[in-house]
């Protein structure tokens, strides 16, 4: 498998500095959520911007993504925990009225546009070789490695393909209740150095 290196932010003050300087965006609505979502599920980019509100159920706390969205040509489940799970539900009072939960702006049949993301990070002042949409991927691997959670569990939540067949099969049960405990303690992680007090974040919205 060819890797790519996508630009990232992770070093732990400057997630939360980059996390803080999300919360203070003032563009689109839609934008924002997106920001603020795609470090919580950390899916592809195309991924998140084609997502539609019947692949949610919320009341389950699960994201469906179907195999013909997925790069490996598989349903990829997400399991979401509180936070984003709050932030879906208010977005859907802003675009509920669209099949896409981040429709384009201007036109609710159509998803936003690719460069949506990355656009919003150059506009809070992160160059293209500092972070990507693309480069919350990375910074969760980087993390929740460090943090010392099993290997195969990133790895199945980042849908990366298996290239041992045995243990390819043996991750077909998805491990999902071990992954919904990650995903709530990366959340919980996030609002922490989100929190951690620093004014960086401010000086880079302004300068933006």
């Amino acid at each position: 498998m060819v890797t790519t290196n996508h630009a990232a932010v992770t070093d732990p003050a400057r997630v939360g500095e980059l996390l803080r300087a999300i919360d203070g965006y003032r563009g689109s609505l839609v934008t924002s959520y997106a920001l603020k979502l795609a470090p919580l599920t950390f899916v592809r980019p195309g991924e998140l911007r084609h997502a539609t509100w019947s692949e949610l159920a919320l009341d389950q706390s699960e994201w469906r993504i179907p195999a013909e969205r997925m790069k490996m040509r598989e349903v990829h489940i997400v399991p979401l925990s509180r936070q984003p799970v709050e932030l879906l539900r208010e977005l859907q009072s802003i675009s509920g009225r669209s099949s896409y939960v981040f429709p384009a702006l201007g036109n609710v049949h159509r998803p936003m546009s690719e460069n949506t993301v990355n656009a919003a990070l150059r506009r809070l002042g992160y160059a293209h070789d500092e972070m990507t949409g693309h480069g919350f991927r990375s910074m969760a691997s980087t993390l929740l490695n460090e943090q010392g959670w099993h290997p195969d569990l990133i790895e199945l939540q980042l849908a990366h393909a298996e290239r041992n067949q045995v243990r390819a099969a043996y991750n077909r049960a998805q491990r999902l209740v071990e992954r919904r405990k990650m995903m709530q303690a990366w959340a919980d992680y996030l609002d922490q150095l989100k929190l951690a007090t620093g004014g960086s974040a401010n000086e880079r919205m302004q300068a933006a």
